[in-house]
């Protein structure tokens, strides 16, 4: 529950991080420590500017769900040195496969060769094995876990937050990467709703339809599914003519498979408490997967691959999705599911909140002071440059949902089209948006563009572009 400003009181003593005295060398708090919140996190590291990670959990145990990395953020992996370890625990993948649910085929879609386009191919791995690859290049000392932020409150000269614990914290900028609940949004949203500045459209619920149940499995037969040791990912969605149900497997290494289920929900059962669940972990499962653990999958029954995965692994969550129009104010700035949560139906939540964090990183490292009118306009900055891109991503995940997850007469309409109907030509024009924005860090040497589509102009780094000339030669 949210404290009442008058309840928290501003005490800069109280703060065990206090702002330092340098005016022009910021230093920021990042609420969570999820994907979104660690890349902002090492691409501070390596712009020498200060930070502190605040994270509820009392122990970081990621979600054990497949993740797809795109073209979109692989050069910022290539610019930290990170991308031979990714490509060394993941999978490319070109090829998705749907299934009615007596396994019989009703299309596929057929992945674009991305590779020639942007050098890059698009990437599938279980969601801990990039965690940990983050994770490994952040200082110890510099995340703090069991640090709910319950309150915040800022002016032009400094922002602070206050922990479940009572602890304080004070910074310059606070970014709020803390998920789709996010305490920091709820806290300014709050404060900014009294004061008459909140816009209608962000007073709204979370947008409500599915509910999920994600794991990953141990090591499978390779002898029984020679699959698992292709060089691709053997990825498969099977929609069920007779429940509002749809079930995908896809391969990872280590003869793996990454597994979900998700239940479209009715509007009646999308507003009861029940199916509210707000935190990606284990939860009371058993119900759910006895009524499911005969559905058929490329790898036995759906039941046999849930048995096959750490019971502690297993979680459920409610898919949900919101794209919100205010991403900052004062001192305070959102990343990630904290201002846009995007449905997982085209697997670019995580690119999109790495993407925030690589443009926030760019736009913090050419901010001149720690001035209240130089951060709002470096967070005025780093919105513009981020959200029409996000909004087409909001989009296409909505409409791929339908596809993929929609049981509704017309969805299926509008599943038989896209799959069996849709001109291939069609389906890549309508995708090379998102393969034409491929952001990198500017404060980095750049990697090359190999492929044959150039990607989208990308605002320099006045600051690097000053620094480099004045390199001797």
């Amino acid at each position: 529950m949210l404290m009442d400003d008058q309840e928290f009181a501003f005490h800069l003593e109280d703060a065990e991080h206090p702002i330092s005295g340098r005016r022009d060398v910021p230093h920021v708090l990042i609420s969570g420590g999820g994907l979104g919140g660690l890349m902002l996190a090492l691409l501070l590291e390596k712009a020498d500017i200060s930070y502190l990670i605040l994270e509820r959990a009392k122990e970081v145990k990621p979600l054990g769900s497949v993740m797809a990395l795109s073209p979109g953020v692989l050069g910022i992996f290539e610019q930290l040195h990170l991308l031979e370890g990714l490509m060394g625990v993941s999978k490319p993948i070109n090829d998705f496969k749907f299934f009615s649910d007596d396994l019989k085929s009703i299309g596929h879609l057929k992945g674009r060769e991305e590779k020639d386009e942007t050098g890059y191919e698009r990437l599938v791995f279980s969601r801990p094995e990039l965690y940990d690859l983050l994770l490994a290049k952040i200082p110890a000392e510099k995340i703090h876990l069991s640090k709910k932020v319950v309150a915040m409150i800022q002016d032009e000269d400094a922002v602070a937050v206050r922990c479940q614990d009572k602890s304080v914290y004070v910074a310059d900028i606070l970014v709020g990467a803390d998920g789709a609940y996010s305490g920091v949004r709820q806290s300014l949203y709050s404060r900014l709703e009294k004061e008459k500045l909140l816009p209608e459209c962000d007073k709204r619920s979370l947008n409500k339809g599915y509910f999920c149940l994600v794991g990953t499995t141990d090591r499978l037969d390779p002898v029984r599914f020679p699959q698992l040791r292709e060089a691709y990912s053997d990825a498969s969605c099977v929609i069920s003519d007779n429940s509002p149900h749809s079930w995908s497997t896809i391969s990872v290494p280590c003869d793996r498979v990454c597994w979900s289920l998700v239940i479209q929900l009715t509007a009646k059962e999308s507003e009861e408490e029940q199916f509210r669940n707000s935190e990606w972990g284990p939860e009371a499962n058993e119900p759910m997967i006895k009524s499911v653990a005969h559905f058929k999958t490329p790898y036995g029954t759906l039941g046999e691959l849930i048995n096959a995965t750490p019971k502690e692994t297993v979680s459920r969550v409610f898919l949900e999705d919101m794209l919100y129009q205010t991403w900052h104010h004062d001192r305070t700035v959102l990343i990630g599911d904290a201002c846009h949560k995007l449905l997982p139906s085209t697997g670019q939540g995580c690119v999109n909140a790495l993407q925030d964090a690589a443009i926030l990183a760019n736009c913090l490292y050419d901010m001149k002071t720690t001035s209240i009118e130089d951060v709002k306009a470096t967070f005025e900055d780093y919105q513009e440059q981020r959200f029409d891109h996000v909004k087409t991503q909001y989009e296409a995940s909505q409409w791929n949902a339908k596809v993929i997850y929609g049981h509704s007469f017309l969805e299926r309409i509008l599943r038989q089209g896209t799959l069996n109907l849709l001109p291939k030509s069609v389906q890549k024009s309508l995708s090379v948006k998102d393969s034409k924005y491929r952001p990198q860090v500017a404060f980095l040497p750049r990697v090359p563009d190999r492929g044959s589509l150039p990607p989208f102009p990308q605002k320099p780094s006045s600051r690097y572009t000053e620094e480099q000339q004045a390199v001797p030669v």
